[in-house]
């Protein structure tokens, strides 16, 4: 007979695992410098879209976790699986890989020093000195083949994160209607389309689908665990979400209408409020920050290859491994020579802009599959919502491959 009885607190918190390792992906040095611009610009104007990229993501995570739990397979296969047709079997696999692993290997680069430019503000040892240390540490926690370790990490670095960032922001003492408003009252001030659509796109990311939907097989295998994995989607991705708006918030209440170059600029507006704390709490959240997209970059490039291509082992498999390492060189190559791949990036920004609305509506598509998912398919609502985010993502994918190219002739 199933138990029925509540359990406590400190036992619902024992189910986050999967879903913080999505949460820390997508909060990076980007997610952190977005945020950060979008307070100092719009004050809370844009915290709409914080909540919104949050409630995104939960629902396209949740798919994901269904997917791999009720299916035993990851994303990966499922896409590969949906077609019969050579060409678009094939076809579809090898764009998944080829758009994932640039993006990543383009995106580690910048993740390594945005890393290393935590502790190089508190040590003043230089970012092209820290940068291929930490990309070592974080190829060794990837060749250990050990998820568990990775999850602790993951779970360690997003606490660094929610008591740094939810600590500031507490101490910023910011204006509650203005938050009620901007939370719920959405608006697009002049010159702040670009940025709403770096906070969604900073969230949304396709690689944390692939990624989703392997690792969650690593801790649930029945359907009864899908309310477990349920509760950590929505603990793991909503405390992501408080830690994104809690940054917004911060420079929203101190540097509002100030020009940002950089997250120091957010310690030294703290000053007056942390005293000499300040500068050591931004640089221990942008460290935190860092180290955990670092490492979930080339996992999401090693996962999505070893899912579409179907290799067995999980992270122990010898390619797996082979993937991750090939990603972290590039990173830790380029951090260490100061290259900063603008090029790279902007044809990285491309190819997951064209993959994002590509893997979304495979996504839809595969969760209503009666012959993989029986009951457990979407119900009407879940495809309503599913469908109006499809939509979202296409013209996102849309905007950033034209801003991509516009970039490019500019």
């Amino acid at each position: 007979m199933e138990r029925t009885e509540k359990r406590p607190l400190r036992e619902r918190v024992k189910v986050l695992g999967p879903g913080v390792i999505v949460a820390a992906s997508f909060i990076g040095p980007g997610t952190v410098t977005t945020a950060t611009g979008a307070g100092a610009s719009f004050g809370f104007a844009l915290l709409w879209a914080v909540v919104f990229s949050i409630i995104t993501t939960i629902i396209l995570q949740e798919m994901c976790s269904r997917l791999g739990i009720i299916t035993g397979k990851g994303l990966g296969a499922a896409i590969r699986d949906q077609f019969t047709n050579p060409l678009l079997k094939y076809g579809s696999m090898w764009l998944m890989i080829i758009a994932i692993v640039f993006g990543c290997a383009a995106y580690i680069a910048g993740d390594l020093l945005g890393t290393s430019l935590g502790l190089t503000t508190l040590t003043g040892v230089s970012e092209n000195t820290i940068g291929p240390v930490v990309g070592i540490i974080i190829l060794l926690i990837g060749l250990s083949g050990s998820y568990k370790l990775i999850e602790r990490v993951m779970i360690v670095l997003i606490t660094v994160m929610s008591i740094t960032f939810v600590t500031t922001m507490v101490t910023a003492q910011p204006d509650p209607g203005g938050l009620f408003r901007g939370a719920f009252v959405p608006s697009i001030p002049t010159g702040a389309i670009i940025t709403v659509i770096a906070i969604v796109g900073t969230t949304v990311v396709p690689y944390n689908l692939f990624l989703h939907s392997e690792n969650v097989k690593e801790r649930w295998s029945e359907p009864r665990h899908l309310k477990e994995a349920r509760l950590d989607v929505f603990l793991s991705i909503g405390l992501g979400g408080l830690i994104t708006a809690a940054i917004l918030i911060t420079s929203g209440a101190t540097i509002r209408g100030l020009e940002v170059e950089s997250v120091a600029d957010l310690a030294l507006q703290l000053e007056p409020l942390l005293g000499s704390w300040a500068t050591a709490f931004i640089s221990i959240g942008l460290f935190a920050a860092g180290f955990s997209s670092a490492l979930a970059s080339p996992l999401g490039a090693a996962v999505t290859v070893s899912s579409v291509l179907k290799w067995e082992r999980g992270m122990k498999n010898i390619r797996f491994k082979l993937v991750f390492l090939s990603v972290m060189a590039i990173g830790i190559i380029s951090s260490g020579l100061g290259f900063e791949p603008l090029d790279v990036l902007l044809f990285a920004q491309a190819l997951n802009g064209l993959i994002l609305p590509f893997v979304s509506i495979m996504l839809l598509v595969i969760m209503n599959n009666k012959n993989r998912l029986g009951h457990y398919v979407n119900h009407w609502k879940m495809n309503l919502v599913g469908g109006i985010i499809v939509l979202i993502c296409v013209f996102l994918g849309v905007y950033s491959i034209v801003d991509a190219i516009m970039s490019f002739n500019s």
